[in-house]
């Protein structure tokens, strides 16, 4: 089989700069164009030195006429743009979003929570939001795949599989997650240029953050029970990784043990998500640089409520290395190709 074509759009941020590291990496791919806005004509090498050595076109703005010659788009641009690209999709192309446009199903959602109306509401039913480990090959019917959000993947992978089983209740679920400063992208310091993010934890997006709506859509899916929960994000003085703290109560009769079973029969044959031994106290040193999800169930005071720590990469496992295992699904590619 002859490499497939990519182009990245949004490529010289944080998300499309590692997307870059780990394609070059990657033998059934060529890439054939990097775009950008504010970098037109610069070396990719300009905004990451380690790239210098590797064989690279010079970041362009994105024509129409790219997408005659490619076979994969990936998006890494602000929430809307995506959307714009997917409007002009041949037959031949494959949209990998990194961004919010095609997570939400419902228009009037993607409206409420980004403020701004969906450019392409037509492709929406077109397109499948893809956490690899959950959706598996469903993702082969599809020809535009959105990439959860980086707080949902650490999130929604412990979640997912306890409200299938009915093994948690889903009516006071407190989720606290950091993450390195890197998550909001190149501008964070400008836009928290009041903050000193290498030296102190700052809590944001209180009560509404954008991905409660991501969050709320998944878990909904696997439960027709009402569902509660509070997501509360912080910016840790960290460039990368995140900690999701999540604080559950158990249905009755309901063991931890129970919950360890379920983890390791649904993730004993998938390579990124780890199960750790109960009580093992993780961090996000443990999964740096890697696409992995490490899961640690830890008991409380209380019988019936535990303690879920989830961690990854939010830049691979989070972002770039997600949107790859994505890829390497939908094209029959090795699953940890590139990874």
């Amino acid at each position: 089989m002859p490499k497939l074509n990519v182009l990245i759009a949004g490529s010289n941020g944080y998300i499309g700069i590692q997307l870059i590291k780990l394609l070059v990496k990657h033998n059934k791919i060529n890439i054939k164009y990097l775009c950008g806005n504010s970098s037109v004509g610069k070396k990719i090498s300009f905004y990451d030195k380690s790239l210098s050595k590797n064989n690279l076109p010079k970041i362009s703005k994105f024509k129409k006429a790219y997408l005659e010659k490619v076979d994969i788009i990936f998006t890494a641009l602000p929430n809307g743009q995506a959307q714009e690209i997917s409007n002009n999709l041949l037959k031949r192309n494959t949209l990998i979003d990194l961004a919010a446009d095609f997570r939400l199903h419902n228009p009037n959602d993607y409206l409420k929570w980004y403020k701004q109306k969906h450019k392409s509401i037509s492709n929406i039913k077109k397109s499948i939001y893809s956490l690899p480990e959950i959706i598996g090959d469903k993702i082969k019917n599809y020809k535009i795949i959105s990439c959860p959000g980086c707080y949902p993947t650490s999130i929604l992978l412990p979640l997912i599989p306890l409200i299938k089983k009915n093994l948690i209740r889903t009516d006071n679920i407190v989720i606290d997650s950091k993450s390195g400063f890197s998550g909001a992208g190149r501008g964070v310091h400008k836009k928290y240029k009041h903050k000193n993010l290498y030296d102190s934890l700052s809590a944001y997006g209180v009560g509404f953050h954008r991905h409660n709506s991501e969050i709320q859509q998944e878990i909904s899916k696997y439960t027709k029970k009402k569902i509660l929960f509070t997501f509360t994000p912080h910016l840790s003085p960290m460039f990368r990784g995140i900690l999701s703290t999540i604080y559950v109560d158990l249905n009755k009769g309901v063991s931890i043990s129970k919950l360890a079973n379920t983890f390791k029969k649904v993730y004993s044959k998938t390579r990124f998500v780890k199960i750790l031994k109960n009580n093992s106290l993780i961090s996000t040193n443990d999964v740096i640089n890697t696409n992995n999800c490490h899961i640690s169930i830890c008991k409380t005071k209380y019988k019936n409520k535990v303690i879920i720590l989830s961690a990854i990469d939010n830049l691979i496992k989070g972002g770039a290395g997600q949107a790859i295992q994505n890829m390497n699904i939908k094209f029959n590619f090795p699953i940890s190709k590139g990874l």
